[in-house]
């Protein structure tokens, strides 16, 4: 059974059909739900266990071409960033990473672009360290979200606030290419991007920068980032083959 509970009447069932929709704020609905009697949850017990073996085989880390594996990362981070540590993430292939590696810690605790814009990820980390300058805030980015506002650095330098900045670099634009491959195989237009050296353009700015291009690489420059009291930029060298956890360039088509 599907219930679905909103404030907004005109929400409910706007993307999922219900079994039972009920017009309500949250706070009202868990308080009645408080009030009820105890379910007994053994009649899915198993299905439960099941779901739950699934999930953790669903966040294992996924192969991918080159000598960097982002789910890798991914995972790392989760295992070392503070449990209060703001993630956020631009749009683009590179989220999906994110998506399915990072596990989502509480409210506040990952902050996304709507709609797929693109260049929210630097901004949004300054707002979010302006907002909470004791907690770690670290941004993920394309390179095609970081060449759009990736200027903002300089902000944050100018007045001392010090996210960490993840660049993944691809030379292109990953998620269009990915759709033309898939609709338009053989018919790729304005999708490999001419980028600059990220981490010789960060420490232009001022920033601490540090270049990955193996995984285990990964690990000390966080460290350093960390360390460094300033904002700072971890430009990460993908295969360009890589489009998602479970999809290759040549498998696109």
């Amino acid at each position: 059974m599907l219930i679905h509970a909103h404030p907004d009447p005109d929400e409910l069932g706007r993307v999922y059909a219900p079994d039972l929709a009920i017009p309500t704020g949250m706070r009202a609905f868990t308080e009645a739900l408080a009030a009820l009697e105890p379910v007994d949850g053994s009649r899915w017990a198993g299905w439960l266990r099941s779901a739950r073996r699934n999930y953790l085989d669903f966040i294992k880390p996924t192969a991918m071409p080159g000598e960097v594996n982002l789910a890798e990362i991914v995972l790392y981070l989760g295992r070392t960033l503070p449990e209060n540590a703001i993630m956020i993430h631009c749009a683009g292939n590179n989220s999906g990473w994110v998506h399915r590696f990072f596990q989502y810690r509480g409210y506040g605790s990952q902050i996304v672009a709507t709609s797929g814009s693109m260049g929210y990820g630097v901004p949004a980390a300054i707002a979010a360290k302006l907002a909470h300058p004791e907690r770690t805030v670290v941004s993920f980015n394309g390179d095609g979200c970081f060449m759009m506002l990736g200027q903002e650095i300089a902000t944050a330098l100018q007045y001392g606030v010090a996210p960490v900045i993840i660049v993944v670099n691809n030379t292109m634009l990953a998620t269009i290419r990915m759709h033309q491959e898939q609709v338009f195989p053989g018919r790729v237009v304005g999708t490999d991007l001419y980028n600059p050296d990220f981490t010789a353009l960060a420490r232009a700015y001022g920033a601490h920068a540090e270049t990955v291009k193996r995984t285990e690489e990964f690990a000390p420059a966080l460290e350093r980032s960390l360390a460094a009291g300033r904002l700072a930029v971890i430009e990460v060298m993908i295969d360009r083959n890589a489009l998602t956890p479970t999809m290759t360039l040549p498998a696109a088509d």
